[in-house]
């Protein structure tokens, strides 16, 4: 039979005072779900998982969110946010799974305890991290499934599926579609390598000053299948793909040993066809992550991660003239430059949702620097997508019993291309040329939980399982020249059967 799982988790945050945000690892990756400032949070959960005793499985889940805070930019506000974090039923055959409505991604660098998060910056996904709230929609996966005559040494595994994005957005009632595909390839049995190109295609709805783009069968098979918009299309879309599209090529690799599990991931942004290509070399997060199989250790799991999108195929986009029709651009340079990582000049908004970054969560979002960013407001994308990031994370179990996580991540942040945070811009000009100013970051983050399993009592739904209540904590720092450097602590309550 189906394995039931209730929680509840209530939680209280502080920061330097009313109104003042909390630090950056106290709202990251947290599903869109923590109050931007001093405030609190509640989450109600109830879940089923698939029966393996049947062919055909089932399963559902609910999650109920509602968060207070007061909202310094909005004063007038209601401080009280209910969401429906995730709503969702699966259904399972053999290596086919269909999830239907809202449900989380599921991530990867998980430490002690999956509840904590992981511990990657991205969760393993640089297109799609824990970082905004899960969209109403349908996807498709498939598990990886052995290829014919390859002596079960190549697996084919993928995702399809359409979304209905939410909240405010520039572009009204627009789509997403997503589409996976990967292939694992098992060297003995220890080694595995992976590679899979995740995308995403933003079209559909009413952009403003430009009208409809039409939602048909024509213009869904050209955003499937990454081609240009019909008659019917806006100019952009005609020269270019249809919609914003855009996502990550992962290669990564993993080493089985007795007892523990080391993993190599490189995962490269792109947003056009130069990146595709891989032109916007060295750009990608790198990934490292050592792994112990006892997870009950004091320290479980290591991890270091190095994030750089500086280069976005090169500062041109175009090749460039002077007045008498001779080119300037500088020989052998790309002309195909300038990505612009996750925004898109029509799709305004970018790739956000409820105003937060549905990749990176370093790639800050549009008022973030000068303060005005509100996840209740209209964002128009990201204020940051070039940086240098180094992040280091470790998890385990204090004592053996109590897991905990530890995050701490240095940035130097460049704004984008062509609106820098500080300095001389590089738009335009001999790659190397300039010498780029920017904006340092340092958050850090201690997370965890202490359990307290009930010595008495059981649950009325299910006798034979104990009652086990938690105390959730959590200290925070910002300190930079981007984010406020601010203070901030969580303290709450998990009650789960």
């Amino acid at each position: 039979m189906n394995d039931f799982f209730f929680s509840l988790m209530l939680m209280g945050a502080l920061s330097g005072g009313v109104g003042q945000p909390l630090p950056f690892w106290a709202t990251a990756n947290q599903w869109g779900l923590m109050p931007e400032n001093q405030g609190a949070l509640a989450v109600v959960q109830a879940r089923t998982e698939f029966d393996a005793a049947r062919t055909l499985q089932l399963r559902w889940g609910a999650s109920l969110a509602a968060n207070e805070y007061a909202n310094n930019l909005d004063p007038g506000s209601n401080p009280l946010h209910v969401m429906a974090d995730e709503l969702y039923g699966s259904l399972r055959w053999k290596a086919l799974t269909l999830d239907v409505g809202m449900k989380h991604r599921e991530l990867d660098f998980y430490g002690a305890d999956a509840r904590l998060g992981s511990l990657s910056t991205t969760g393993g996904h640089v297109a799609e991290s824990g970082n905004a709230r899960a969209m109403p929609g349908y996807l498709l996966s498939l598990e990886p499934v052995a290829l014919p005559w390859t002596g079960r040494h190549v697996w084919l595994y993928g995702a399809y599926g359409d979304y209905k994005p939410l909240g405010i957005n520039y572009v009204e009632d627009p789509l997403v579609h997503r589409t996976r595909i990967g292939f694992r390839f098992d060297i003995g049995s220890r080694l595995r390598l992976h590679f899979l190109l995740d995308h995403y295609a933003l079209w559909g709805g009413t952009i403003p000053n430009k009208g409809t783009m039409p939602v048909t069968l024509g213009n869904y098979v050209r955003v499937v299948t990454g081609r240009h918009a019909g008659s019917d299309g806006t100019r952009s879309d005609k020269l270019n793909v249809i919609g914003d599209q855009g996502g990550g090529e992962m290669w990564g690799a993993e080493y089985l040993g007795d007892g523990w599990i080391l993993k190599l991931q490189h995962d490269i942004p792109y947003a056009d066809g130069s990146g595709m290509g891989f032109q916007n070399f060295p750009d990608g997060v790198t990934t490292l992550h050592f792994s112990w199989n006892d997870k009950d250790r004091w320290v479980s799991d290591i991890l270091y991660e190095n994030t750089y999108t500086m280069y976005q195929s090169g500062p041109f986009n175009g090749e460039k003239f002077d007045e008498e029709g001779h080119s300037i651009t500088p020989p052998g340079v790309k002309t195909t430059g300038g990505d612009n990582y996750f925004n898109n000049g029509e799709y305004r908004s970018g790739w956000t949702h409820y105003g937060r970054p549905i990749g990176s969560p370093l790639m800050y979002p549009a008022g973030t620097l000068a303060g005005t960013w509100t996840s209740a407001g209209l964002v128009l994308g990201l204020e940051n997508n070039r940086l240098k990031a180094h992040h280091f994370a470790l998890s385990g179990k204090l004592f053996k019993a109590h897991p905990y996580k530890l995050m701490l991540t240095y940035s130097a942040n460049h704004g984008t291309y062509r609106k820098p945070y500080a300095g001389e811009s590089a738009w335009n000009k001999e790659w190397g040329s300039v010498d780029e100013t920017p904006l340092r970051q340092v958050c850090a983050g201690f997370s965890g939980a202490v359990r307290l399993r009930a010595a008495s009592g059981r649950s009325a739904a299910a006798p034979s399982r104990p009652l086990n209540l938690s105390i959730l904590y959590g200290i925070y720092a910002d300190r930079g020249s981007v984010l406020p450097d601010t203070f901030g602590a969580t303290l709450g309550l998990r009650l789960s059967l």
